[in-house]
């Protein structure tokens, strides 16, 4: 018989949850049980590989400790990892025993949440353990507690060797109904071998550094698209000039995802409207393409944009402002 041990705690000295570990692994030593330990703090790196080491063990014991709510961030990637990458096959044959001690509140429903996530997962488990204990040397001292660690480990051991069915469960039940199916239909070798990249740090980086490089690439893309169109907007501001008399004044807008800027230079009645660039404009103004295209629709004045933050700003406040007046996109509105 082989069991395999994973505690989810942090590995403190005065941690009671190993005392009861160390002395179930003693009692099950003795039945002759092959048992091996994985510490999830030791193996955090690689936590997403562990499902592997599911493979022929008959049963596994689920440790960790309540210290200050739930099960502990180390155990629940280890559960995410079994639901993402685990044989779900192999999982439907194998025994679990939960383990939950506590220094605070909550070691029944951490106990609880253990046996219910690995029903979920299609495993079988079994009664477990779990207490409050304020001070390890008293669990130490106290030959009543001693004992009913021992009787659960041989509680387990006796389920395995006699392969005692369980009562169908409806979290089984409801997951066959509701839960939404892999569509990339892995074989438990593509999972493994993809739970062997995901706790690779370099293959994960070098996808990141990918994947930006693919962004950038699409956005210069969309940007060259953009600058094509070296008609947009001008059309627009052409129709809605409303020249004030001598009144001059050259602007710069600079909208993201164009390379170039759109030139408004005015003089008296007259309007250049181009894509290019200016040496020193009265007014040099920096915007998202969703706040021009507020703008121009309508929507949003120069001088809101500019008091809510979604326009920048150098130059004449004054000759800003002034935009409102010779621009009037209200009208489109009508």
């Amino acid at each position: 018989m082989k069991i395999n041990i994973y505690y989810g705690g942090r590995g403190i000295i005065d941690d009671p949850t190993l005392f009861v570990i160390n002395k179930m692994q003693e009692i099950l030593e003795e039945l002759r049980v092959n048992v091996t330990r994985y510490n999830l703090y030791e193996s955090k790196g690689a936590i997403a590989t562990l499902p592997q080491t599911l493979k022929e063990v008959d049963g596994i014991i689920l440790v960790t400790t309540v210290e200050w709510y739930g099960i502990g961030g180390y155990m629940q990637q280890f559960l995410d990892a079994c639901w993402l990458f685990g044989d779900k096959e192999q999982i439907a044959r194998i025994y679990m025993c939960p383990v939950v001690m506590s220094t605070t509140y909550g070691e029944r429903e951490g106990k609880l949440n253990l046996s219910t996530a690995w029903e979920i997962l299609g495993g079988l488990p079994c009664s477990g353990i779990c207490g409050y204990i304020e001070n390890t040397v008293m669990l130490e001292m106290n030959e009543q507690y001693i004992r009913i660690i021992e009787k659960k480990a041989e509680n387990m051991y006796r389920s395995i060797s006699q392969k005692m069915a369980c009562f169908p469960a409806s979290n089984q039940a409801v997951k066959q109904k509701i839960a939404v199916p892999n569509s990339d239909n892995l074989t438990p070798q593509e999972t493994e071998r993809l739970s062997q990249y995901v706790s690779d740090d370099g293959y994960v980086q070098r996808q990141k550094e990918d994947i930006q490089e693919l962004t950038s690439l699409f956005r210069n893309m969309l940007s060259e698209e953009g600058e094509d169109n070296e008609e947009e907007y001008l059309g627009t501001f052409r129709r809605h000039f409303k020249p004030q008399a001598g009144f001059e004044a050259d602007y710069s807008i600079n909208i993201e995802e164009k390379k170039k800027k759109l030139i408004l230079s005015v003089k008296g009645p007259k309007l250049e409207c181009y894509y290019g660039s200016l040496e020193q404009p009265d007014v040099d103004m920096h915007m998202g393409r969703s706040t021009i295209e507020d703008i121009v629709n309508g929507r949003m004045t120069f001088q809101r944009a500019f008091m809510s933050g979604a326009m920048k700003t150098r130059g004449d406040f004054r000759t800003m402002r002034t935009l409102d007046q010779i621009f009037l996109f209200e009208e489109k509105k009508q």
